[in-house]
């Protein structure tokens, strides 16, 4: 099993999983995480803004693994067959750790940035999103 886990600049799980540019790969052929490097994303291939239309850099995953995100972000990864996972816990390991355990930590409910102007995860596009 192929597995992206979603983070910000200081390494930690992303706060938003279609806005994140950053991932640590990991790879779980024999149930035991082994990292296999890192996706780092332009700002066209961005999954908050990339269609389902075209190839991406995150297809070869099965499995993607983030803090939150909105409900067009899972649908966007089912359509590509990639499972999404949303988990509370902050270190992209633990994550894929308790993933492969079946004892995620219940991610919060994401909080539109229009409707929460402190729920800033420190990305911004031309839309006026968070």
């Amino acid at each position: 099993m192929k597995i992206a886990v979603a983070i910000l600049e200081d390494g930690t799980v992303a706060t938003h999983g279609g806005r994140a540019r950053h991932f640590l790969l990991f790879d779980a052929a024999c149930g035991v995480p082994v990292p296999s490097g890192r996706l780092d994303l332009g700002p066209d291939d961005v999954l908050h803004h990339f269609g389902d239309g075209g190839p991406h850099p995150i297809d070869g995953a099965d499995l993607v693994i983030a803090g939150s995100s909105g409900e067009g972000f899972v649908k966007h990864m089912v359509r590509r067959g990639i499972e999404c996972v949303l988990t509370a816990e902050t270190d992209p390991l633990q994550a894929v750790l308790d993933r492969l355990a079946g004892s995620v930590k219940p991610a919060a409910p994401m909080h539109h940035p229009h409707s929460n102007p402190h729920a800033d995860d420190g990305h911004h596009d031309h839309h006026g999103h968070g």
